[in-house]
């Protein structure tokens, strides 16, 4: 009759029980948390379907991360990692068929 030893789990990873993949190196991931926001305001939204399209039009702006348009005030929230060209704002705004009155007060 043999002994049966039972082997502890590990408690690092799949790759090794020291839970480092990187032999050794510090596992570093970083993130960038800097957005800005700005709020615009639209004249001519009326409905959700007013919404969409002009959150579509905007959300293709490069650097875009995300829209929020509301029909009910004409305000159009916009985050971006970066700030965005107004021209860039108006001409995605006029291709959706409303106009960009600027940045709400």
């Amino acid at each position: 009759m043999t002994a049966e030893t039972e082997t502890p789990q590990s408690t690092g990873s799949c790759c090794s029980p020291t839970g480092s993949c990187h032999d050794g190196a510090a596992d570093v991931r970083i993130e960038q948390t800097d957005s800005v926001t700005t709020v615009y305001q639209v004249k001519g939204m009326t409905c959700g379907h007013c919404e969409g399209s002009l959150s579509e039009e905007i959300s293709g702006i490069a650097g875009v991360t995300s829209v929020a348009a509301v029909a009910s005030t004409g305000l159009v929230t916009v985050t971006s990692k970066a700030p965005l060209a107004e021209e860039a704002v108006r001409a995605a705004v006029d291709e959706a068929g409303y106009e960009l009155v600027g940045p709400a007060a």
